[in-house]
């Protein structure tokens, strides 16, 4: 690693301009965009010569354990660009080190950006310099991250004991995988006759992957059926808990909702990606994709990207056969949105693919996710709308009419390059594109950004109460059998 810096200081030395402005503008964020194609080749280069001896740093320090990732003095910053020109200054800095999008830059809309300590003032002074507004939404999140799931009380714990004689998940706290997978195995145990529990594969990890039916139809696929997924990115929590709330209402609410229930089959998978969850809680809190092996050398184009830990995995929502490895998704083993090598190469996302195909009547398709408020449709990978665009609006606006309804909570719809970003290869354009399901939707849940990923398990009922009542909406449309 040290021979590594000297050759780098030499080459800084011998290739860069040694004028003021450069001087001045070398410890800015605006040296990652105008040498970032050499500064690659070179780093390529050195790695082909010392590969055998060359060890990369750690993305973070870790925290106390050898393998926690801490997020101590690290800053979110919520950046809104004015100008076209301001949005391409931003882009230029997406996956340079030390900076995280977790969404593209758009004019006139924000996007937050997760800074490291040793970046976070002279990307603040770079974005004040091009006059592109700001705002820190964290200061230190790692903080914040404890603040979300905090350890129980005499109180709580009483609680959390009473309701472990029966299944270990309350609603107020984010559980672990094998939390989740023991309220599933009661929900079958309760009610054996309404609820069918169905593993559908393995992940990477070897972790099963269980997709709960609810049905009084003892016959197969006799009513229309409706998807919901959630957790196919490893950080956004709120999802898979969303899902068991709907599983609480369905089964252990049977009486309420009988009238849904009883017209519509449901496939509730709460974790599609359970190893990345799960990583999520032991390792690194913001973890995105899953956790498959990272890809092999002569996969990349460049020698040492796998030796990074962010080179693992890939963006389940990415890496569906549609449009696959087009916009919004990354051919980077070390991005965030990475594709994968090819479609279908995540035994998760394949999984998914088959079963839902072998289901005949499914009628919608729902993908929960965080964060942002929105209700989006098809498509996603451009910016033509769907040919039955309005039917879609109809019912997603119906939808959100009810939810609004329950805690006032407002959300938009439309499609995701129109109010977010452009995604290919997603699990609801497949859904609508390959496997003919009409009404297909992903939702971002709560919130808008003031928690973000991090949003406090007080808000888990609220958060699952709302969505429900949307849900439902969809779910009496498709029973009508309208199309």
């Amino acid at each position: 690693m040290l021979l590594f810096r000297w050759i780098l200081l030499v080459f800084v030395i011998l290739v860069v301009p040694s004028s003021a402005q450069f001087q001045r503008q070398w410890a800015t964020p605006r040296d990652m965009s105008m040498f970032g194609a050499v500064f690659q080749w070179f780093e390529t280069a050195v790695e082909m010569i010392f590969g055998y001896f060359y060890n990369p740093e750690p993305k973070r320090r870790s925290s106390g354990r050898s393998d926690k990732v801490s997020y101590r003095n690290y800053q979110l910053l919520r950046v809104r660009p004015s100008t076209q020109e301001a949005r391409d200054e931003l882009e230029n800095l997406i996956g340079e080190p030390g900076l995280e999008f977790w969404s593209l830059p758009m004019k006139n809309r924000t996007t937050d950006i997760l800074v490291s300590p040793d970046l976070a003032e002279y990307m603040k002074e770079y974005l004040a310099d091009k006059d592109i507004e700001f705002t820190v939404l964290s200061s230190n999140l790692e903080t914040d991250i404890k603040k979300q799931n905090p350890k129980t009380t005499k109180f709580t714990g009483r609680l959390e004991e009473k309701s472990a004689r029966a299944h270990p998940v309350t609603w107020s706290r984010y559980h672990r995988a094998k939390d989740i997978d023991a309220y599933l195995e009661y929900l079958a145990t309760l009610e054996p006759k309404l609820v069918s529990l169905i593993t559908i594969g393995k992940s990477s990890e070897g972790r099963p992957l269980k997709v709960v039916k609810v049905s009084t139809n003892k016959k197969r696929n006799e009513k229309p059926g409706i998807w919901i997924d959630a957790g196919m990115h490893g950080r956004e929590w709120i999802a898979p808990a969303v899902a068991l709330f709907m599983l609480k209402q369905l089964v252990e609410n049977y009486s309420t909702n009988r009238a849904v229930v009883d017209s519509v089959d449901w496939y509730i998978m709460p974790l599609a990606n359970p190893d990345g969850y799960e990583y999520t809680h032991n390792t690194d809190r913001f973890w995105r994709k899953s956790r498959s092996k990272k890809t092999r050398p002569h996969e990349m184009g460049r020698i040492f990207w796998d030796q990074d830990e962010r080179c693992g995995g890939v963006d389940l929502n990415r890496n569906f056969d549609f449009h696959w490895g087009e916009a919004g998704a990354s051919d980077n083993p070390c991005g965030p949105t990475y594709a994968g090598p090819r479609p279908f190469s995540e035994p998760e996302t394949k999984a998914i693919a088959d079963f839902i195909l072998e289901q005949e009547g499914l009628k919608a398709y729902l993908t929960l996710h965080s964060y942002s408020q929105m209700w989006l449709l098809p498509w996603g990978y451009t910016r033509q709308i769907a040919k039955d665009h309005d039917d879609l609006m109809y019912v997603g606006r119906r939808a959100i009419e009810a939810l609004q309804k329950v805690h006032g909570t407002n959300y938009k719809i439309g499609s995701s390059p129109s109010l977010l970003y452009p995604t290919s290869g997603s699990s609801d354009d497949w859904a609508k594109g390959r496997a003919g399901i009409k009404y297909s939707y992903t939702v971002e849940l709560r919130d808008r950004g003031t928690y973000g990923f991090l949003l406090p398990g007080s808000q888990i009922i609220p958060t699952g109460r709302e969505t429900f009542a949307a849900v439902k909406v969809i779910a009496k449309h498709i029973a009508k059998g309208i199309d």
